[in-house]
């Protein structure tokens, strides 16, 4: 039954797993599925990883190449991106050894989004993303235009 619970109501599954799990009933338990949406969760953790950076790449971006349109929202999307990436961190501390590809992954997108919302010609843009992780995460970097 819990198979099919699994795929006509993921709630009620989850829940009776749950209780199957404290309850001490391994042989009842689903074991494939709860492994399968523990794997999803951690792939869910990274790509709330890799979205924030988008977001703060992009906002980054925007500063460095778009300086007569600075303003308050950008600031603070770009504050608040830098909380929650370290809010995410600090609860996930092991993805911090997946930043070097988060930040390549996030940039790519954040070039397309930068290009959507800009309007200026992607090659406008560095090919690789031009910030640390420690800049991007310093309240105190602001990129100036380059030259």
């Amino acid at each position: 039954m819990s198979a099919s619970l699994y795929d006509t109501d993921f709630y009620a599954w989850a829940n009776e797993q749950a209780a199957l799990l404290r309850a001490g009933k391994l042989s009842d338990a689903d074991i494939a599925h709860i492994a399968e949406e523990i794997e999803s969760m951690g792939r869910s953790e990274k790509r709330e990883l890799v979205n924030r950076l988008v977001v703060l790449a992009l906002h980054l971006l925007k500063w460095q190449f778009q300086p007569g349109l600075r303003g308050n929202s950008w600031r603070l999307s770009v504050e608040e991106q830098r909380y929650r990436l370290s809010s995410h961190l600090d609860d996930n501390p092991s993805l911090k050894a997946r930043l070097d590809s988060a930040i390549q992954d996030a940039y790519r997108l954040a070039l397309i989004e930068a290009e959507k919302e800009t309007g200026l010609p992607r090659r406008v843009f560095p090919a690789e993303c031009p910030y640390s992780f420690a800049q991007m995460m310093d309240a105190g970097f602001w990129p100036e235009q380059a030259d």
